[in-house]
């Protein structure tokens, strides 16, 4: 028995809907949800989301659906709430987890670059919680979102530089505040996970083609090496449930220490 099954299958019931939910920490939380008795959707923009919502009806038992839609557009957010409504039932469960990420000096960053870092994870984190939270308030249903922020909110870390990438994820946590202050009294209650160094696709690159970032980044962590997807999706899965009723407006850091030297 896997360590989520142990979990009494909190979930059960549930239906919880996962932006970027085709791979890394997005994955792993939809897969940590499903192990836990939730059915899942699959919210993204890669065509390898359907193969990701297969496997996870496979491994869990639950239904998974994968749908395409664009969390920088309104529309296709709306459309995504509506077809999974259809398919599985109205989510009371969001996991943001769509994200990207730039790696660019400021002096050297064009304001193209600066504006889709900040359009794909400040404002498409806005527009998938407003089109979630209006779905549950029409519902007359209370429901819980998780977003994934950063450690890179509160630090500068490096050697990378990443100021667009940090000054969104700030916005971030900045979001899920005044958003779970706003919607606590509709029965919405809304917080966020900050990661630090975990090995998904993106930092794999990193991970395994540098090993001199690779090694920088080790010497500041603490617990002694980056964590996994899972790590995240521990703590994703518990603020998504019953038995964090009264955690409100928190920005859980997952970051094996990095933050506290």
């Amino acid at each position: 028995m896997t360590t989520a099954q142990r979990a009494d299958l909190e979930h059960t019931g549930t239906t919880a809907l996962v932006t970027g939910g085709a791979r890394g920490i997005g994955y792993a939380c939809a897969a940590e949800l499903a192990a836990r008795g939730a059915d899942v959707a699959l919210l993204d923009v890669l065509d390898e989301a359907p193969a990701s919502a297969e496997r996870i009806a496979a491994d869990h038992g639950v239904r998974a659906v994968a749908v395409l839609a664009d969390v920088t557009d309104p529309a296709s957010v709306a459309a995504a709430l509506a077809e999974v409504a259809e398919r599985l039932a109205p989510p009371s469960v969001l996991v943001h987890a769509a994200g990207t990420a730039l790696v660019s000096d400021a002096l050297e960053t064009t304001l193209e670059q600066w504006d889709r870092v900040l359009r794909v994870n400040l404002t498409g984190t806005f527009v998938v919680c407003q089109a979630f939270a209006r779905a549950r308030v029409a519902a007359g249903e209370g429901g819980t979102v998780v977003a994934i922020a950063s450690m890179s909110a509160r630090i500068v870390n490096v050697p990378q530089r990443q100021s667009a990438y940090n000054a969104s994820k700030a916005g971030v946590e900045g979001l899920v505040r005044s958003l779970a202050v706003e919607w606590a009294p509709l029965g919405i209650r809304v917080n966020a996970v900050s990661p630090g160094y975990v090995a998904t696709d993106q930092t794999r690159g990193v991970l395994e083609g540098d090993p001199e970032t690779a090694a920088a980044w080790r010497s500041r962590i603490p617990a002694g090496d980056v964590g996994q997807p899972e790590d995240v999706a521990h703590a994703v899965a518990h603020l998504a449930s019953p038995r964090s009723r009264y955690v409100v407006g928190q920005c859980v850091t997952v970051d094996g220490g990095y933050t506290a030297l």
